[in-house]
């Protein structure tokens, strides 16, 4: 049978992702996955050390769980009234206008994309050297980004329930290859609890604002668990118990880690992070592990940043698949494969951009390690950050409309309040980049970065504007997902929802 008779033709494609195929523990994997415990504990807890010089990483931690638990709950509670695999997307367009909507899914592509990749150029940095020193395999770095990439690519096309067993198995190594590695600090000779990474005035001191921000990129993901909301069983419960167990967790095993870590290394933790840096968490546990443990650490390194590729695949994939479903992007993007629910042309997509990253930076020369892993990494932070702080008022805005179903605290206390503060952590983010990107105020990375959103949100809502006038069934579609008008929802639906005035707008 020839190839060409196995695939499916644009006929058979569908318009709708598969149904009722992850339970929490699922979503859960997902979320986590692309948080990626063992890369933020072995990379980001020592680069914090080493750029900001302070210990309180772990309070830290805590304190932006907090942060992020107040604002889940307004944002879950926007998730029983909305199930969309836009989950930003769909957000803002219901709860601040649906050009903003637009704006705010192209910030969503460009810092997600830029997490992916950066993936991709860490993964080849790091794998490079050790494969020479196990195999005496000297290839360039590009080769293993390659390898990597083929693998998400494949995965990207198959069933969710797929990616999501991978991704159990990934996360359930590196998870408990951490809280391993972190007892085993704590029974090292030169271990003493130090109370320094809970001390709370951390948090107001000079360089706090680079401390909290590195915290949340640690938390990344956290939010992605809406964009499973329409393949779940009982979204409305499986999607808030998803994100309240990842943002535990996660506060839990970073906070333990870096606490750990810190104790272990004593007064000289900041100098051995500037000199070790991923390689301090590896070498306190060896003491007590031996060298096996630097091996199998270097492994599950590795494998972390697999599972966040894959995870960030997922999720970028499903916000073309929500764009193109709606006519907002080419509708070629807006189909999935019957059988798997898989949305292959959305996949497709990101595995090109992430095949022209890499060929760029092989044939350019340019380091992977930060100009590709370390920048990408931060900048796809602050876009994620800047795009929950515009959620965050979405959910206000959607609630001063939508009152019916949720109480005083889900619709106007808890958002207010979560607003308020990612408000803040934004400010703070905003002016520490330089700080954050590890280059001078004012040089063209600190501005770059930032103004990269800033350009992409106003040509989303420029675009999104200009489907108001020249395309009005695909505008009054935007947001509302299996209901939009070019879905097959029927246009008198989308109308009905889009009566609201102020949505309209």
């Amino acid at each position: 049978m020839s190839s060409t008779a196995t695939q499916p033709t644009e006929s058979q494609l569908s318009n709708a992702l598969a149904r009722d195929r992850l339970g929490v523990a699922a979503v859960v994997f997902f979320v986590m996955s692309a948080a990626a415990p063992l890369t933020v504990v072995a990379g980001v807890v020592p680069t914090g050390l080493a750029v900001t010089g302070l210990t309180g990483i772990s309070v830290a931690f805590v304190a932006v769980a907090l942060i992020l638990a107040i604002f889940s709950v307004g944002y879950v509670a926007m998730a029983r009234h909305i199930s969309n695999a836009g989950a930003f997307y769909a957000y803002v367009s219901r709860g601040l206008g649906r050009p903003v909507g637009v704006g705010a899914s192209w910030v969503a592509l460009l810092a997600y994309n830029m997490f992916q990749v950066a993936s991709y150029g860490g993964f080849g940095a790091i794998a490079q050297p050790l494969f020479v020193d196990w195999f005496g395999l000297d290839a360039p770095w590009w080769a293993f980004a390659l390898v990597a990439w083929a693998l998400v690519a494949v995965l990207g096309v198959r069933d969710v329930a797929v990616n999501g067993k991978v991704l159990a198995t990934l996360l359930v190594a590196e998870i408990a290859l951490t809280v391993v590695f972190s007892i085993a600090e704590m029974l090292s000779d030169g271990f003493q609890a130090s109370s320094a990474p809970v001390d709370v005035s951390t948090l107001t001191g000079a360089g706090s604002g680079a401390l909290l921000v590195m915290a949340i990129t640690g938390f990344v993901g956290f939010e992605q668990s809406v964009v499973f909301s329409e393949e779940s069983r009982d979204p409305r419960r499986t999607v808030p118990r998803a994100t309240y167990i990842a943002i535990a967790l996660i506060a839990v095993i970073y906070a333990f880690a870096s606490w750990a870590m810190i104790s272990a290394a004593g007064d000289e933790v900041v100098t051995r992070a500037g000199e070790e840096g991923p390689e301090l968490f590896f070498n306190l546990a060896s003491g007590p592990l031996g060298n096996i443990a630097l091996h199998l650490g270097h492994i599950l390194f590795l494998t972390s940043l697999i599972a966040a590729m894959i995870s960030f695949h997922n999720i970028i994939s499903r916000y073309m698949f929500s764009l193109g479903r709606e006519g907002v992007v080419p509708r070629l993007f807006g189909r999935t494969v019957p059988g798997t629910g898989a949305p292959k042309n959305g996949s497709l997509a990101q595995s090109a951009v992430g095949l022209l990253v890499i060929v760029a930076y092989a044939v350019a020369g340019w380091d992977p390690l930060v100009q590709l892993f370390f920048w990408g990494g931060t900048g796809g932070g602050l876009g994620v950050l800047l795009l929950i702080t515009l959620t965050a008022f979405a959910v206000i805005g959607f609630f001063a409309r939508n009152p019916q179903g949720e109480d005083v605290l889900h619709r106007i206390v808890a958002p207010v309040a979560g607003a308020v503060l990612l408000v803040v952590v934004s400010y703070l983010a905003l002016d520490n980049i330089a700080t954050l990107l590890g280059v001078e105020p004012g040089s063209k990375p600190a501005v770059v970065v930032p103004g990269a959103f800033l350009v992409v949100l106003v040509a989303g809502i420029l675009w999104g504007v200009f489907l108001r006038s020249s395309r009005p069934q695909v505008y009054a579609g935007i947001g509302l997902g299996a209901n939009s008008a070019t879905t097959g929802g029927g246009f008198a639906a989308a109308l009905n929802e889009a009566n609201d005035v102020e949505y309209n707008r």
